[in-house]
């Protein structure tokens, strides 16, 4: 008989045993992959508005187009990884970013980029990048088991780090070489690695024995459960006086 012992057992559930899992692996790979791409495209687009205008307002304004979809959509994109099929949904949100990373690109090789097509574009990937966050943690569940759930959480933050590493250096590479409208391109071409991995992926069906629900419901339940929920965030001191919320 085997004995498991302490070290045994450690052994088993390491911080990367969540790699184990041939699926969690290559969705892990594409996603860095795409992280860097993430990257590599703010660089592009930085670059890209800063020669396209020298207005300081529409240069803030990228990171505004940006960001702005995933404030708009937080909870109706949380409903969707509720009441939809997350493989599905997050099949979608890939290719809605890889044709307009695509678009971006060809239009800046093109010469037809301006600052306002370049606004509108990053808000269209915002969208999608705003539909695809709250399924994909979703998915974490379903492609690990719950023992090693901790370790597949800490190795996603690990793939945003590796990104936030070497992207920045990549997109300015590309771009000195061969021009932003090429890093669009690297960056739509790391969608189509997630696009793939989750096309290949044979997700077992859900069948719940509940009426289906609706986006409007389900947010209406998600926001009625954070009101009444008794877990609270705790506050403590802050260093220079007073009090912090921890988020």
């Amino acid at each position: 008989m085997k004995v498991h012992t302490a070290e045994n057992l450690s052994e088993k559930q390491s911080a990367w045993s969540p790699l184990r899992q041939h699926l969690f692996r290559f969705l892990w790979l594409a996603a860095v992959a795409s992280n860097i791409g993430t990257w590599v495209e703010d660089v592009g687009e930085a670059w890209l508005m800063t020669s396209l205008t020298k207005s300081p307002i529409l240069i803030s304004l990228l990171q505004t187009a940006e960001s702005l979809p995933i404030f708009l959509l937080v909870l109706p994109a949380g409903a969707l990884a509720d009441i939809m099929d997350r493989r599905r949904l997050l099949i979608f949100a890939q290719i809605w970013m890889l044709v307009v990373a695509a678009t971006l690109g060809m239009m800046t090789i093109a010469g037809a980029a301006t600052p306002y097509v370049l606004l509108i574009l990053g808000f269209l990937l915002g969208i999608g990048v705003a539909l695809s966050a709250p399924a994909w943690q979703a998915i974490i569940p379903e492609l690990v088991n719950r023992s090693d759930l901790p370790a597949a959480i800490a190795l996603n933050g690990i793939s945003v780090n590796i990104a936030r590493a070497v992207g920045p250096a990549i997109g300015g590479l590309i771009i000195a070489s061969a021009g932003p409208g090429t890093a669009f391109l690297f960056n739509a071409a790391s969608f189509l690695a997630i696009a793939v991995v989750l096309y290949r992926w044979h997700r077992a069906p859900h069948k719940s024995v509940l009426p289906a629900e609706r986006a409007v419901g389900a947010i209406r339940a998600g926001m009625r459960y954070v009101r009444h929920s008794t877990h609270r965030i705790p506050d403590r001191p802050h260093p220079r006086g007073g009090l912090h919320r921890l988020w």
